[in-house]
């Protein structure tokens, strides 16, 4: 397992290193036209919705419609209903739960979730086109929080977060993750300044600022991560799907970023 997790990772690594070290805007954007048709099929499946390759193949045509030909040129609606529908109704979900999958509810949980992975993306392109280095500024963030949490968990986690949902998260690894963001962010502002999203965030609102919007951050890629394992729960699934060997799916490798990349993006909007 362990052996066909890094071949799959020095894959990605060697498809995406190139376009983000050549800051190719269009090589990068089809790359994201992949991954975002994968994972729209992959949570479309989880809601049980039929015809998920279908439906995927036309939410992908509007992707590359939005990227390619520009026709949403104002995207600051959809990063606000995107973190509108996270605060409204994907939260709440992860105490009242999803309704059943058979259900109008389920069908209009899919569309609305497929419509968060749509802005994830949109995100994802808009923050590319500040640098590659400032999309990698703000994904940094869940990364370090996952990690940091994996550790802290492991070595101190005793109150489960949501024990129904993801047995093995601990609100100590919840805070070990926040405190390692905090720490983190902290050096990239002094060694990088305003080429990081961190570093902007420091400039525009100062220390207190910086640690309110980092919390933020850090509160919704754990919500991100709890909601789809309650999707995988609910599907009786471990794994999104086997698109990557050792890895799982694209969801189970972005869904933290689902609802953090829109909020930073609104959030760069003010900078």
């Amino acid at each position: 397992m362990l052996k066909t997790r890094v071949i799959t990772a020095l894959v990605l690594l060697a498809i995406l290193l190139p376009i983000l070290f050549l800051n190719n805007f269009w090589a990068f954007a089809a790359v994201t036209l992949v991954f975002f048709g994968a994972g729209v099929w992959e949570g479309l499946r989880l809601f049980g919705v039929s015809r998920a390759p279908l439906w995927a193949s036309l939410c992908t045509l509007g992707y590359a419609a939005i990227v390619f030909a520009h026709v949403l040129p104002n995207v600051r609606g959809l990063f606000g209903l995107c973190v509108a529908l996270w605060a409204l109704r994907f939260v709440p979900a992860l105490g009242l739960g999803l309704p059943p999958l058979d259900s109008a509810g389920n069908r209009l949980v899919s569309a609305t979730y497929t419509l968060a992975l749509l802005g994830c993306f949109v995100a994802i392109v808009t923050l590319f086109k500040q640098a590659p280095l400032y999309l990698l500024s703000v994904m940094a963030i869940v990364w370090v929080a996952d990690i940091g949490a994996y550790f802290s968990g492991k070595g101190f986690g005793r109150h489960k977060l949501a024990p129904s949902i993801s047995p093995g998260k601990s609100w100590e690894g919840a805070v070990g993750g926040w405190l390692a963001v905090l720490v983190v962010a902290a050096v990239a502002v002094m060694m990088l300044g305003e080429l990081t999203f961190v570093g902007r965030l420091y400039m525009r609102f100062g220390w207190p600022g910086f640690i309110v919007v980092m919390t933020l951050l850090v509160a919704a890629s754990v919500v991100g991560d709890l909601f789809e394992s309650q999707l995988k729960r609910r599907a009786g699934v471990k794994d999104s799907s086997n698109l990557l060997p050792g890895h799982g799916g694209v969801l189970d490798r972005i869904d933290a970023l689902i609802p953090v990349l829109p909020l930073a993006a609104l959030i760069d909007l003010w900078l």
